[in-house]
């Protein structure tokens, strides 16, 4: 079948799901009207199948905005979510006024139609994974150098999330090698990031100390079968901390809590595990260098360091577009491959609920999907 006669059987117009701010305060969330394109020499046109909702996804979709008091009204005999946004986040989001901004980072689906070049007609039918965004729509054009093919079998649901929890994981693994360390803690690790993460440490031998917030999650952890899992709500926690770093030899972190005390207490473990191999005093404790990375903010809250780990110590942030940008094209394309090739093992992902984009509209649904809640994902199917 020729492009023209399988764009011919489609719609004219496809969905995508858009957030706009207006200068009043308050978010929209719509189902938006857009032409269907025809795909150029070297694009490809995809039936999304399958999108994650990530927390980078809530952050650019809805920000700090109140969900709670989230409300449904008719636009154009269509419908509308309006959310209040709190009017201390206005002058942060000032670029964003009156524009309308398709949602959604990651997705998946089947190639259905192609440019005239060979390499974008050897892609019908296939299903490939793409992180360009806009992908919370029913179609979507691509270029073939921004999708991920697939292997022979592979769901849309099994591909939607390839992009950003793998590559992170993987990231986070080349940043230690290229530092030079040798083990690492990872906080929240109970999370579909850290999962992953873990199953890779596991695979790689790597020692990794993991951080989570209760029995219930350590027990997650030790199923996979992770080693040092230590629970920072127990009485025991500092202790239990030290004894993990002391027997990896970790002197690297990956935080996703951000704010509070953590990040002080871990590079104190740090410290205090170095020190305790050193012959005698060490006037400005060990020579060793303990680095901790900011990756998320699940606390808001000021990050707290009590400078109780030496002069050898730094605190940064670790974003994976940067760290992207840096890598290069050849070590990219390399972990890209992996991402492909282990998509249903190492770097697979489970998902609490499929919802359609409509019901991705929903104040009750949307209540649900932004509980940062471990083992929760939602997934967006946009042809329900």
């Amino acid at each position: 079948m020729t492009v023209n006669a399988i764009l011919g059987a489609l719609p004219r117009r496809t969905l995508q799901l858009v957030s706009s701010l207006t200068p009043d305060a308050n978010l929209r969330l719509r189902l938006a009207p857009a032409p269907l394109a025809e795909p150029g020499p070297d694009e490809v046109l995809i039936r999304v199948e399958a999108s994650p909702i990530n927390p980078s996804d809530l952050g650019a979709m809805l920000g700090p905005a109140d969900v709670a008091q989230a409300r449904v009204q008719r636009l154009d005999g269509d419908m509308e979510t309006v959310i209040p946004m709190p009017a201390t986040a206005m002058p942060g989001l000032a670029a964003k006024i009156g524009q309308a901004l398709p949602a959604g980072v990651e997705g998946a689906g089947t190639v259905i139609a192609a440019g005239p070049s060979d390499q974008a007609r050897a892609l019908l039918g296939k299903v490939v994974a793409l992180s360009a965004g806009a992908m919370y729509a029913q179609y979507r054009v691509a270029k073939l150098s921004d999708v991920l093919v697939m292997k022979d079998g592979t769901t849309a649901e099994q591909a939607a999330s390839s992009f950003i929890n793998p590559m992170t994981a993987l990231g986070m693994i080349e940043t230690m090698r290229r530092e030079g360390h040798a083990a690492l803690v990872h906080t929240a690790a109970a999370s579909n990031l850290g999962q992953m993460l873990n199953r890779i440490c596991l695979a790689d031998g790597i020692p990794i100390v993991n951080v989570v917030r209760s029995d219930a999650q350590v027990e997650v952890l030790h199923a996979l079968g992770a080693q040092h899992v230590v629970n920072s709500g127990a009485a025991s926690f500092q202790e239990d901390l030290y004894a993990a770093i002391a027997a990896t030899g970790a002197t690297l972190c990956f935080d996703v809590i951000g704010g509070g005390k953590l990040i002080a207490q871990i590079l104190t473990a740090m410290e205090a595990a170095q020190v305790a191999k050193a012959d005698g005093y060490l006037r400005y404790g060990s020579s060793v260098h303990k680095q901790a990375y900011i990756c998320g903010l699940l606390n808001p809250a000021p990050t707290e360091l009590t400078h109780s780990f030496g002069m050898a110590w730094g605190v940064g942030g670790w974003l994976l577009t940067n760290f992207l940008n840096r890598a290069g094209e050849q070590t990219v394309g390399s972990l890209r491959k992996r991402v492909a090739d282990e998509i249903g093992t190492t770097f697979a992902s489970r998902y609490t609920r499929a919802i359609s984009l409509r019901e991705a509209l929903d104040p009750h649904v949307i209540q649900q999907y932004c509980r940062r809640a471990t083992g929760e994902k939602y997934l967006i199917a946009p042809h329900l």
